[in-house]
């Protein structure tokens, strides 16, 4: 059965959470202008700087025994299978 309560509309609750107008919207800034405006520091950017040359996520199926190895090499070992592979490919490319 369906409760005969229903939830407040958020808009008559409170002003403050009513929809920006055109007008509003319009006069919106970029928060480091803003930032900037009142003298303050920006916050520094979440997450990782861009790379030049970025790594691409796949899905790779790999023998149990290789996978292993590298597992038991410690933290790094998915680095260190990149820079085997690396490797690898660069002798391809010269033959």
């Amino acid at each position: 059965m369906a409760s005969s309560r229903r939830k407040p509309d958020p808009y008559l609750v409170d002003d403050d959470t009513a929809p920006l107008t055109g007008d509003e919207v319009r006069q919106l800034r970029p928060a480091t202008e803003v930032f900037e405006a009142i003298g303050l520091p920006a916050p520094r950017p979440v997450g990782r700087p861009p790379v030049e040359n970025p790594k691409e996520r796949i899905s790779l199926r790999v023998d149990a025994d290789v996978l292993e190895t590298f597992r038991s090499t410690g933290r790094g070992w998915q680095t260190r299978m990149n820079t085997v592979l690396c490797r690898e490919a660069k002798r391809l490319r010269k033959a």
